[in-house]
């Protein structure tokens, strides 16, 4: 059986679908279900726990600007539960292998792209240093016996239920029901990667650590930089309703571009991605309208990287 925190968000949803057509048994854990599946109470991990072979870990506070308002939750929730996690896991008599989610964010502004796993970690917000906090404790583990890897993702999207405050779906929310979103940043340009991808190489790495492999950081990322101007246009030429964009100034706790290599991914685990921009964008809007996700008067959302 594997547990799979964070499991109703994004990715976890996802995975949960994943695992399931695999024949995997998955254990759901998300405080989003009940008020005790919370990652930072680890008497409720612990039970959780109990006949695991293994550990998807996805729980966290995943926005950077969240990060930013509320830096004690998110220490609490990246830095604090995963200590806790890592801790009981070592506690096991037969010790599950562990998976944990990390960030582009952790690389901070680099200097040269694409980015490449063995960059510098140079975390410039309170969510990245969270993350890149996570990962020392997985490594750290990893030296006393634990299976363990670490992933980093990238500007993930694809899901109708995904927040409306994150770039792609709030592109997507526009070009489906109308409505104005203001880019802070048009220039800023990331690596979109859609969520049906992350799920078929977080599937390699739940193989390939069910295995025993200890494999150094992969990210999952598609190799394509997308400016946030060039994502509005894209979000324009697909609309069902009047889309305007409004431009304003990048924050400045966010980092202004990156643009993963996919080698590692492809090298170790025979994954790559293999959905275009346009194409994941068109079907983000179609399970948009599908799920009729929106009602009422369109608004302006504020979106950066």
């Amino acid at each position: 059986m594997i547990l799979v925190t964070g499991s109703e968000g994004l990715i976890g949803q996802a995975m949960i679908q994943c695992l399931s057509e695999q024949g995997f048994a998955a254990r759901r854990f998300d405080i989003k279900r009940h008020p005790d599946e919370d990652i930072c109470n680890p008497v409720s991990l612990a039970k959780a726990l109990d006949g695991a072979t293994g550990v998807l870990h996805l729980a966290a506070v995943t926005r950077v600007v969240w990060a930013e308002n509320d830096p004690i939750l998110c220490q609490r929730t990246n830095v604090d539960a995963i200590r806790s996690l890592v801790r009981l896991c070592l506690e096991q008599k037969t010790r599950p292998w562990l998976i944990t989610a990390s960030s582009r964010e952790v690389y901070g502004q680099a200097s040269a792209m694409p980015v490449q796993e063995d960059s510098p970690l140079r975390p410039m917000n309170v969510y990245a240093r969270s993350k890149a906090e996570g990962e020392r404790i997985v490594e750290s583990a990893r030296e006393n016996g634990l299976t363990a890897n670490i992933c980093r993702f990238s500007n993930v999207y694809g899901s109708a239920d995904d927040h409306v405050d994150r770039v792609v779906p709030a592109f997507a929310q526009a070009a489906a029901f109308g409505g104005g979103i203001r880019v802070e940043g048009p220039d800023n340009a990331f690596d979109f990667t859609f969520v049906d991808d992350v799920a078929n190489g977080l599937l390699r790495l739940v193989l390939a650590t069910g295995a025993g492999r200890r494999l150094p950081p992969i990210h999952f990322a598609s190799g394509t930089s997308t400016s946030l101007g060039d994502l509005a246009k894209l979000a324009q030429k697909h609309a069902s309703a009047p889309v305007s964009v409004h431009v304003g100034e990048p924050r400045s706790f966010d980092v202004s571009s990156f643009v993963g290599d996919p080698r590692r991914a492809y090298d170790m685990l025979g994954w790559k991605a293999t959905t275009s921009l346009d194409l994941g964008f068109r079907t983000l809007l179609e399970r948009k309208l599908s799920a009729g996700t929106f009602s009422g008067t369109a608004v302006e959302t504020r979106v950066s990287g």
